[in-house]
Parts: C-alpha cells; sequence; structure tokens
C-alpha cells in the first residue's frame, strides 16, 4: 500500500510528518543531535516534498498554464496558491540551518523560491544555485507548449508516447499509454485544424489499459500502422502482465491480436525495438524482459512468420539474456546489412548483439540465425547503470553512433552537485562514436556531454533543421523529491552538443517519459511531444507539446514504403547531397526507425537541411531488397512518397494549420495530390 505522499494525498502526509516530527522530538530528546542527524535531514526532506508537492497539485494542475513548472519559471508559472511552497521554504530554511552543505535542501529551496517568483533574489548567499547554472550554451528560440489548446494535455503517469500517422490522411495522430493497470490506453486523431480529438473509444481502444512504453510498424504489411504495448517494467514479480499487440484493421479501429499472433507472454518489460534480423522483408520483434534476483525472464526474439503470427527463436539465435533490460535498439552498427541489437542493462554490463546471419549458409531464410556479443571488443559496456538510449549518426559520417543514458543518482543533491560544477555521484550517459571499424570511442567529454542526466525517457530529432540530429532527455525517478529540469541538447556541427534548456523552454521539472519529434502542423519544423508523470498513483502530471517556432532552414519529408522490404521500410538508409551557398557539398544521414527506447517518433522521414541551396540527389539504400536508388535535384521543403523500386519521387500535398488559430487549415505546397498516401502506386 503506497504512503499518502505517493499516493497523492499531500496533506495527509504533511500531517503525518509533522505529528511524527514532534513525537520523535517529545520522546526523543537526542533526535537533533548529530548522531541522529541522518534521520532529522531525511524526515525533514519528506515534509519538505510534501510541502511543494501539495503546491504543484494546488497550481501546476488544478490551475494550469502553459508555464507551469517549466524552468526558469515565468510570472504565468508563479504559484498563485503559495502555501505549499512558502512552507517548503520554511522547512528547507530550518533543515539548512542545521545541515548547511546539505545540496538537496538547497537545490529544493531554489525550485520553492522560483515557483513563489522571488528567485534569484531569494534565496540568499550561500544556498543560491546561481542563475548562470542554467545558462544555455546557444539560443534555440523559445518552444511553446500548446497541449492544452490542442487537446492533449492529460493529466496522466508515466507512460509511452506514438505520434505517426495511423489512418493514412496525412496527419501525425499520437498514442499514449500510462503505466497504472487501471490506465487507459488513448488514441488521439490529428483533426488538421490545430486540435486533436480522443478517438480511443471509436478505434476500439477502451479497454486496453495500462502500459509504460508503446511502438508502432506495419508488422504484416497491410499498409497500416499497427502498435505495441509493454507492460510491467520495474515491478519484479508483480510484473508479470501481458503486452498487447493492436493489429490497424484500415478502418479507423484496432484489434487485440496478441494470442493469435503468438506474442502472448507475461514477462515484465517496457523495451522492444521492430526489426528485420533475417532480410526477408517482413519486421521481427525482439523484447527486452526484466530478469530480478531468482525470477528469470530471458528476452525473446520473434521471428515474423509472414502469416500474422510469430515464432520465438531467441534461444537459437542466442540472444535470450536474463538481465534487468532496460532498453533494446537496433541499428546495423557495421555496415554488413544485417540489423545489430544492443541491450542497456541497468547494473550490468551491456550487450551488443552483432548479427553473423544464418548458422547455415545454405539454409532458408527460416533457419536459425546466429547472434554474437561483442560489447567489450566494441568497447560499449558501459555504462553499468543505464536507462535509455539509442542508435544514431550524429556526425554524419556514414556510420550509426550509439547514445546510452545513465541513470541512478542517489539524491537530488547529485543533479545540484553537476549544476554547480562540483563532485556528483551521479552515472553521466556515453556517446558513443562509431569508428568503422567494429569498435566505438567513448566520445562523452569531447562531445560535453558529461553531465548526471537521470535519464527516463528521450528521443532524437533536428530541433532548427540544420541537418544535425540533436536530443531531448526526459528526467526522474519516482522520488518525489526529483523536481529536476527536463534537458535538451543541440547537436553543433557534429562536433559536440550544446544545452538549450533554458533558451528553448524545455526544463520541464516533472518527470518526463515518452518523447516524439514530429511536425504535427506541417509547416516544416519539428515539434516535441511528451508524456509526463511519475511512477506512483500520486504523481500525474499534463502532457505537453511543445511548438517549434521555426528556424528559417530548409527541409525535406519522405515516406518511404518497402515492396522487398518491409513496408515499414525499417532500416532503409537515407543520404541527401545538398550544394551549400558557396558551391561546396554536404551530406545529411538519416536511417528509418522511431527513434530512441522510449517514446517513437514518425516513420516518416523529416530531415532538416540548413541552408542549403539545392539537393544534389538522395540515395535510399533498402534493407532487404539490397536495392539502391537515387533520386537527382528534388525539390527542397516538400513532402515526396518514395517507393521501392520506382524511380520517381511520388509529390505528396499536406494541408499545414496553426495551433491555437480556430481550425483555419489551409494548402501548402500542393503539387501532385496524392489524398490516400499509403496506396503503392506503381511497382
Amino acid at each position: 500500500m503506497e504512503d499518502p505522499l505517493n499516493a497523492g494525498h499531500s496533506e495527509n502526509a504533511i500531517e503525518a510528518f509533522i505529528k511524527l516530527r514532534e513525537m520523535l522530538r517529545r520522546e526523543n530528546p537526542g533526535f537533533l543531535t548529530a548522531r541522529n542527524g541522518e534521520n532529522q535531514r531525511q524526515l525533514g526532506i519528506y515534509l519538505a516534498t510534501s510541502y511543494l508537492r501539495l503546491g504543484e497539485q494546488d497550481n501546476c494542475i488544478s490551475n494550469h498554464t502553459a508555464d507551469s513548472c517549466l524552468l526558469p519559471i515565468k510570472p504565468a508559472g508563479v504559484h498563485t496558491i503559495p502555501r505549499g511552497s512558502q512552507n517548503a521554504v520554511r522547512v528547507l530554511n530550518e533543515l539548512l540551518r542545521e545541515f548547511p552543505k546539505d545540496l538537496t535542501a538547497r537545490w529544493l529551496l531554489n525550485i520553492a523560491h522560483m515557483t513563489l517568483g522571488e528567485y534569484p533574489s531569494q534565496p540568499a548567499a550561500p544556498w543560491l544555485v546561481p542563475p548562470s547554472a542554467f545558462d544555455s550554451d546557444y539560443d534555440i528560440r523559445e518552444f511553446t507548449d500548446v497541449a492544452a489548446s490542442a487537446g492533449l494535455d492529460a493529466n496522466e503517469l508515466s507512460g509511452g508516447a506514438i505520434a505517426d500517422d495511423f489512418d493514412n490522411d496525412g496527419f501525425l495522430d499520437i498514442v499514449t499509454s500510462s503505466i497504472g493497470f487501471r490506465d487507459q490506453v488513448r488514441f488521439y486523431r490529428n483533426d488538421g485544424d490545430g486540435t486533436f480529438s480522443d478517438a480511443t473509444r471509436r478505434t476500439g481502444l477502451a479497454g486496453e489499459v495500462g502500459g509504460l512504453n508503446a511502438l508502432q510498424a506495419d508488422y504484416n504489411n497491410d499498409g497500416f500502422l499497427d502498435f505495441l504495448v509493454r507492460r510491467g517494467g520495474w515491478m519484479g514479480s508483480a510484473g508479470h502482465q501481458p503486452n498487447s499487440l493492436l493489429r490497424n484493421n484500415g478502418d479507423g479501429t484496432f484489434a487485440d491480436v496478441t494470442e493469435e499472433a503468438g506474442l502472448l507472454g507475461f514477462h515484465p518489460t517496457q523495451t522492444a525495438v521492430w526489426l528485420d534480423f533475417n532480410g526477408d522483408g517482413w519486421l521481427d520483434l525482439y523484447v527486452g524482459n526484466e530478469t530480478v534476483g531468482t525470477d528469470r525472464n530471458p528476452c525473446e526474439l520473434f521471428r515474423n512468420n509472414r502469416d500474422g503470427t510469430f515464432k520465438e527463436v531467441g534461444v537459437p539465435s542466442g540472444v535470450a539474456y536474463s538481465g534487468f533490460v532496460k532498453a533494446v535498439m537496433s541499428a546495423d552498427f557495421n555496415n554488413d546489412g544485417r540489423p545489430d541489437l544492443y541491450l542497456s542493462c541497468l547494473g550490468e554490463p551491456n550487450l551488443l548483439y552483432r548479427n553473423d546471419g544464418p548458422a547455415d549458409l545454405g539454409g532458408s531464410l527460416d533457419s536459425a540465425w546466429k547472434f554474437k556479443n561483442v560489447a567489450a571488443e566494441a568497447g560499449v559496456e558501459e555504462p553499468r547503470a543505464s536507462f535509455p538510449g539509442w542508435f544514431f549518426d550524429f556526425d554524419n559520417d556514414g556510420w550509426e553512433d550509439l547514445f546510452v543514458a545513465g541513470y541512478p543518482i542517489t539524491v537530488v543533491g547529485d543533479v545540484a552537485a553537476d549544476y554547480l560544477g562540483l563532485p556528483s555521484r551521479g552515472e553521466p550517459p556515453r556517446l558513443y562514436h562509431n569508428e568503422g571499424d567494429g569498435t566505438f570511442r567513448d566520445v562523452t567529454r569531447e562531445a560535453k556531454l558529461n553531465h548526471v542526466l537521470l535519464a527516463m525517457g528521450c528521443n532524437y530529432g533536428d530541433l532548427d533543421n540544420d541537418g544535425w540530429l540533436d536530443f531531448y532527455v526526459g528526467t526522474g525517478n519516482p522520488d518525489l523529491s526529483m523536481l529536476i529540469p527536463n534537458r535538451m541538447f543541440r547537436n553543433a556541427g557534429g562536433k559536440f552538443f550544446q544545452d538549450v534548456t533554458t533558451s528553448g523552454r524545455f526544463g520541464h521539472l516533472q518527470k518526463g517519459h515518452g518523447v516524439a519529434f514530429a511536425d504535427f502542423d506541417h509547416d516544416g519544423d519539428q515539434d516535441i511531444f511528451e508524456n509526463m508523470g511519475g511512477a506512483y498513483t500520486g504523481d500525474a502530471y499534463r502532457n505537453v507539446l511543445f511548438k517549434n517556432p521555426g528556424h528559417g532552414n530548409h527541409w525535406i519529408k519522405l515516406q518511404l514504403e518497402g515492396v522487398e522490404s518491409n513496408r515499414s521500410a525499417i532500416g532503409a538508409r537515407v543520404t541527401i547531397a545538398v550544394e551549400n551557398a558557396d558551391g561546396s557539398s554536404r551530406m545529411i544521414r538519416k536511417s528509418v526507425r522511431s527513434g530512441g527506447s522510449f517514446g517513437s517518433s514518425p516513420l516518416r522521414q523529416e530531415i532538416g537541411l540548413g541552408q542549403a541551396k539545392a539537393i544534389r540527389n538522395i540515395v535510399i539504400d533498402w534493407p532487404s531488397s539490397g536495392q539502391q536508388q537515387t533520386f537527382d535535384s528534388p525539390v527542397m521543403d516538400r513532402f515526396y512518397r518514395v517507393l521501392e523500386g520506382r524511380d520517381t519521387l511520388v509529390p505528396v500535398t499536406l494541408r499545414t494549420f496553426s495551433f491555437g488559430n480556430g481550425g483555419q487549415p489551409h494548402a501548402h505546397h500542393a503539387t501532385e495530390p496524392d489524398s490516400r498516401i499509403h496506396q503503392r502506386g506503381g511497382s
């Protein structure tokens, strides 16, 4: 049974902690002595956290604004009901007088003063965290949270997020899940007028509940995106919950086909990845399960039988690993044409499974394939305390690099120490540069990413359409005192990353989970949707949608459709050669996948081109057929459909709209109408 604070009963928690403190002081005169200092300190942090959560409930949730809980807090985000934060300030000042070096109390005191509109004049030295600690390295311009006007600010617990076009009308819809066993999986249909409609019931998803994460793909190659919901992560023996495969019926509804597809199981998990490991043109599924102690739950590799069903082949393939797996991701890291697997394992060495192909070279596609763990020789076993991650080519050199986020910290003071430039016990992430010879080089420090990020959900995209991939980290852990900003990092030309959290207004203090980068309004730049909230029943929060202000750079969108390769084109690689204003050329590269391991961006490729003068050509390398297609001199700032084997790009018309404009869509780049973009056309 949850305690009152975690259950959301903040006033009851406050009353209980005050009574406990008074009782201890009355019955234990030594409670305030140094010998019992840790008990006193911890009780004070609990009480202050309860007051801070009360302030969040009074203001950020019940009287929510677009600026609520966004660091630095603007006037519209200042608490109008100050009782929670005012009492937190009082308790934290008392604590700091007793424990002046306590970084947790110092950090929370600064947050409390921010919510009251008193920062940075308060707190006074030596407890002030200086404003310079939050300065951005680059001005990315302010993004605005438009979730409320768009109809997306549901108050939910932690969960997954998918942004993609499920009904093939050209507009990107949103699917969210939430960890609570009774929390409804929700489908938000993009109405194309600046708003989304909750279409959960009419899509047949009513009753699909729970789920910490979700991931989309067209597993049956019928031209309509399906999705998988994962359940049971972090729950140990209580996490033996079934995952759900939701098949898109193509008529606006979904059907739960988990059992008939052969995917019904009861292993705790939050992570999976779609990949075509045997190159037969049908997507397979790898599920990273969680083993805790003697509760063994080996990871599973499901081979697609090409008839709507799957067969589990993890053991013969050598990938039935048993460990506390928090993320799985796939890419062809050695450019041999076969997708490989990476496993992020909390508290254990991470694994890199190289896909070595069929065990019997003369066998069929259905014969056993072999994977080998080469993490040690590749140099990618760390961090030992990791959570989400992804493959991406951050420097556009044609080789997939690897980002793996660190997770554990001891207390929120570990994050405060990092902001203050002090030694921290937190685990930094790793950015591994692919050396092109089967090994990776740790470039975390030179890329300026050696920070304590405490990553939960995160994903990558291109904030300013400059052709270099940036990323957003949703931070936190279940502890309600973890009031730390979500972090955004901009890629500075493939050389290093710049913290743009403050300049872009991304520093949300609530816990961030499923993240998706997507151009929802079709204006050419990517917005960011984030599923917010914690794991405890009382730690729900409103989801956010950050609207991109635009940066004046060029772009192109590509909807790849496989014929011999899988219909979703997962694993296809895009290389764009652009001509710069000075006549030089530059390569921009992207692989088709939904991004990171927690949150799913569209499979539609949205690629920034910077200040390019023109596109010289686009080269597509398809994963199953090995076919390479080249398209010369396409027009920039357009959306094209790319069919495997077809020698022309098909222009697609997308209507733009503005969030909160009363619903006035208008045509944009009307070239060749193609109202049903799932249709294959000629092949």
